[in-house]
Formats: C-alpha cells, sequence, structure tokens
C-alpha cells in the first residue's frame, strides 16, 4: 500500500495521520479515497471542513511520518511538525516536503462498521521540483513509500519491471 499523510484542519490546526488504505475511485472527476478509522481524530476534521489533502512523503521523512501514524491529534499538536502550505481550498494543509500532494474537497463519506471511507475530488495537486523530469514525475525521485503488511514494514520502490497494459500484449499474441 502506499504510505500517506492525510491532513486536515482540527480545531483550527493542520494535522497529520498516517494512512496506507488509498485508492482511486474515478477517472474523470479525479476522485481518490481513503479509508480511515472512525476512532482517529482526523475523520472529524476531514466532515467539518468538507476537505483533506493526501501528501506523499518520500524516505527522508520517514521518522515524522511513522510518528503522524503513532499519536493522536487528540492528545498531540502536530501542526509545526512539516512546512505546511495551503492551495485553493484553504482547509486542506499539505506538506512542503512531501513529493506529491494531492488537495482534495470531499464528494463522499461511506460509514463502515470501524471506518470511514473518505471520497475526495482531486482540486489541486502539487509535487516537488526534485521529483520532476520533463515535466512528470519520476518514481524514483519521489522515493515513495510503500507499506506492507501482517509485517507492518516499510518499503521504497524499486527498478521498474514492465510496462503497465504492454507487457501482456504478448499473451494474446500467443493465445490468438
Amino acid at each position: 500500500m502506499p504510505v500517506t499523510l492525510v491532513g486536515c484542519l482540527l480545531k483550527g490546526k493542520a494535522n497529520f495521520m498516517t494512512a496506507g488504505w488509498v485508492s482511486r475511485v474515478n477517472a474523470n472527476p479525479p476522485w481518490i479515497g481513503v479509508g480511515i478509522n472512525r476512532t482517529h481524530a482526523t475523520p472529524e476534521g476531514i466532515i467539518e471542513n468538507k476537505s483533506f489533502s493526501i501528501c506523499f512523503p518520500n524516505r527522508t521523512n520517514i521518522l515524522k511520518t511513522d510518528y503522524c501514524g503513532i499519536v493522536s491529534g487528540k492528545k498531540v499538536d502536530k501542526s509545526s511538525l512539516f512546512t505546511i502550505f495551503y492551495g485553493d481550498l484553504k482547509t486542506a494543509p499539505m506538506i512542503d516536503e512531501a513529493s506529491l500532494n494531492l488537495e482534495c474537497s470531499l464528494v463522499q463519506t461511506i460509514e463502515g462498521p470501524s471506518n470511514y471511507f473518505f471520497i475526495g475530488e482531486i482540486k489541486g495537486a502539487y509535487a516537488s521540483q526534485q521529483c520532476l523530469e520533463d515535466g512528470r514525475i519520476n518514481p524514483a525521485k519521489a522515493d515513495y513509500l510503500l507499506l506492507t503488511m501482517p509485517d507492518n514494514s516499510y518499503w521504497s520502490l524499486g527498478e521498474p519491471v514492465g510496462k503497465a497494459w504492454s507487457i501482456g500484449k504478448e499473451l494474446i499474441k500467443n493465445n490468438s
């Protein structure tokens, strides 16, 4: 799973929590979803402000990223942990040190037995200049973090192993 930091305003202050349950939901308009346990502080801020951010930290921020998953915004003020900026929504804090930040307007909240699933429309995408190559994000330069379960380990990306929606065409040829 991707390791992300979900940002929201919580009682007027920026708050971030580590989240791995993140997925694209729709292509046009661009929607992204995140699953968050109902006991966390972050859902309160998302529901109140109708916005959130999904920030993709890199390896250099692994300690702060893990910290945001250990301590609760109910008890700890995490607003000064990162250099924060805001986009057009003004209520979805983003992290300057992150490789990629997505500013989202809340579209729908699905209430599960233990988790909320927040669906947001991506209103802005902000990439670090350091990870751009020819105007596109280079995943190796972005140095994204991944989470594996049930061993709960952080990983970084390796080398590309094939071109999506392309390498399987060999099987189409062989089975024709």
